[in-house]
Protein backbone atom coordinates (compact mmCIF):
# COMPACT_ATOMS: atom_id res chain seq x y z
CA UNK A 1 0.00 0.00 0.00
CA UNK A 2 1.26 3.59 -0.73
CA UNK A 3 1.80 6.10 2.27
CA UNK A 4 0.82 9.50 1.29
CA UNK A 5 2.56 12.42 2.44
CA UNK A 6 1.47 16.03 2.96
CA UNK A 7 3.77 18.51 4.02
CA UNK A 8 3.13 22.34 5.12
CA UNK A 9 5.52 25.05 5.70
CA UNK A 10 3.56 27.92 7.82
CA UNK A 11 6.05 31.22 8.34
CA UNK A 12 5.45 32.47 12.03
CA UNK A 13 6.65 36.24 12.80
CA UNK A 14 8.14 35.67 15.52
CA UNK A 15 11.37 34.04 16.57
CA UNK A 16 12.33 30.11 17.14
CA UNK A 17 12.03 30.14 20.70
CA UNK A 18 8.75 31.51 21.32
CA UNK A 19 6.97 29.30 18.55
CA UNK A 20 8.97 26.18 19.77
CA UNK A 21 7.87 27.14 23.45
CA UNK A 22 4.62 27.31 21.94
CA UNK A 23 4.73 23.68 20.75
CA UNK A 24 6.60 22.55 23.36
CA UNK A 25 3.14 22.32 25.80
CA UNK A 26 0.87 19.60 24.26
CA UNK A 27 -2.02 21.25 25.30
CA UNK A 28 -1.72 23.76 22.80
CA UNK A 29 -2.82 21.75 20.12
CA UNK A 30 -6.13 22.34 21.49
CA UNK A 31 -6.24 25.63 19.80
CA UNK A 32 -5.09 24.13 16.42
CA UNK A 33 -7.61 21.51 15.83
CA UNK A 34 -10.67 22.45 14.28
CA UNK A 35 -13.86 22.30 16.72
CA UNK A 36 -15.67 19.28 14.68
CA UNK A 37 -12.47 17.02 15.32
CA UNK A 38 -14.05 17.10 19.31
CA UNK A 39 -10.27 16.86 20.28
CA UNK A 40 -9.60 16.33 23.73
CA UNK A 41 -6.42 15.30 25.64
CA UNK A 42 -6.75 12.23 28.13
CA UNK A 43 -3.25 12.39 29.43
CA UNK A 44 -2.89 14.66 32.39
CA UNK A 45 -1.46 18.04 31.52
CA UNK A 46 1.07 19.51 31.93
CA UNK A 47 3.21 16.77 29.91
CA UNK A 48 6.79 16.35 30.07
CA UNK A 49 7.28 16.40 26.35
CA UNK A 50 10.71 14.11 25.86
CA UNK A 51 11.49 11.18 23.34
CA UNK A 52 9.24 8.39 24.52
CA UNK A 53 6.24 10.38 26.11
CA UNK A 54 3.15 8.80 25.73
CA UNK A 55 0.21 10.68 24.91
CA UNK A 56 -3.80 10.15 24.87
CA UNK A 57 -6.66 11.49 23.11
CA UNK A 58 -9.89 11.44 21.95
CA UNK A 59 -11.42 12.47 18.01
CA UNK A 60 -13.52 12.25 16.36
CA UNK A 61 -13.81 11.98 12.42
CA UNK A 62 -16.71 12.43 10.40
CA UNK A 63 -18.51 11.84 13.54
CA UNK A 64 -16.83 8.49 13.89
CA UNK A 65 -14.97 8.18 17.49
CA UNK A 66 -11.36 7.36 18.20
CA UNK A 67 -8.96 6.60 20.75
CA UNK A 68 -5.34 8.07 19.33
CA UNK A 69 -2.26 7.10 21.65
CA UNK A 70 0.78 8.89 19.78
CA UNK A 71 4.61 8.70 21.06
CA UNK A 72 7.56 11.21 20.57
CA UNK A 73 9.50 9.95 18.71
CA UNK A 74 12.38 12.46 18.17
CA UNK A 75 12.99 15.62 20.33
CA UNK A 76 15.20 17.85 19.26
CA UNK A 77 14.33 21.18 20.89
CA UNK A 78 14.08 23.97 19.63
CA UNK A 79 14.67 22.80 15.56
CA UNK A 80 12.49 19.04 15.62
CA UNK A 81 10.37 16.56 17.34
CA UNK A 82 7.90 13.80 15.82
CA UNK A 83 5.57 11.79 16.94
CA UNK A 84 4.21 8.27 15.68
CA UNK A 85 0.82 6.84 15.98
CA UNK A 86 0.25 3.85 18.18
CA UNK A 87 -3.59 3.79 18.26
CA UNK A 88 -5.53 5.06 16.20
CA UNK A 89 -7.50 6.19 12.97
CA UNK A 90 -4.66 5.73 10.91
CA UNK A 91 -2.44 2.27 9.58
CA UNK A 92 -0.06 4.63 9.91
CA UNK A 93 0.31 8.37 11.28
CA UNK A 94 3.85 9.86 11.25
CA UNK A 95 4.30 13.46 12.04
CA UNK A 96 7.35 15.72 11.94
CA UNK A 97 7.54 18.85 12.61
CA UNK A 98 11.18 20.90 11.84
CA UNK A 99 11.98 24.49 12.63
CA UNK A 100 13.74 26.94 11.47
CA UNK A 101 14.35 30.63 12.79
CA UNK A 102 15.32 32.96 9.43
CA UNK A 103 16.05 36.98 10.50
CA UNK A 104 13.79 36.36 13.51
CA UNK A 105 11.18 34.35 11.40
CA UNK A 106 10.24 31.08 12.13
CA UNK A 107 9.83 28.65 9.24
CA UNK A 108 7.93 26.10 10.63
CA UNK A 109 7.25 22.32 8.35
CA UNK A 110 5.00 20.03 8.75
CA UNK A 111 5.39 16.45 7.23
CA UNK A 112 2.93 14.10 7.68
CA UNK A 113 3.54 10.54 6.42
CA UNK A 114 0.02 8.60 6.58
CA UNK A 115 -1.90 5.62 5.46
CA UNK A 116 -5.90 4.94 5.73
CA UNK A 117 -7.44 1.62 6.81
CA UNK A 118 -9.91 0.17 5.22
CA UNK A 119 -7.81 -3.11 3.59
CA UNK A 120 -8.84 -3.03 -0.10
CA UNK A 121 -11.34 -0.05 -0.03
CA UNK A 122 -8.25 1.85 1.83
CA UNK A 123 -7.13 4.01 -1.54
CA UNK A 124 -11.00 4.87 -2.03
CA UNK A 125 -11.60 5.92 1.55
CA UNK A 126 -8.37 7.82 1.27
CA UNK A 127 -9.52 9.96 -2.18
CA UNK A 128 -13.29 10.17 -0.50
CA UNK A 129 -12.79 11.36 2.91
CA UNK A 130 -9.32 10.81 4.04
CA UNK A 131 -7.09 13.18 2.53
CA UNK A 132 -9.50 15.88 2.17
CA UNK A 133 -10.15 16.16 6.20
CA UNK A 134 -6.42 15.89 6.45
CA UNK A 135 -5.42 18.76 4.34
CA UNK A 136 -8.79 20.60 6.01
CA UNK A 137 -7.54 20.37 9.62
CA UNK A 138 -3.89 21.36 8.12
CA UNK A 139 -5.10 24.45 6.60
CA UNK A 140 -7.03 25.26 9.99
CA UNK A 141 -4.00 24.87 11.97
CA UNK A 142 -2.16 27.45 9.68
CA UNK A 143 -4.79 29.72 10.26
CA UNK A 144 -4.83 29.66 14.23
CA UNK A 145 -1.01 29.57 14.19
CA UNK A 146 -1.22 32.76 12.14
CA UNK A 147 -4.27 33.91 14.80
CA UNK A 148 -1.78 32.92 17.69
CA UNK A 149 1.64 34.85 16.65
CA UNK A 150 0.14 37.84 15.07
Amino acid sequence: MKNYVLTTTTIIKKPLSEVFDFFSKAENLNKLTPKEVYFKILTPLPIEMKKGTFIDYKIKLNGIPFVWKTEITEWNPPYKFADNQLVGPYKKWLHEHTFEEINGITHMTDKITYLSKGWILAPFLHWLFVDKKVKQIFEYRETQLNNIFK
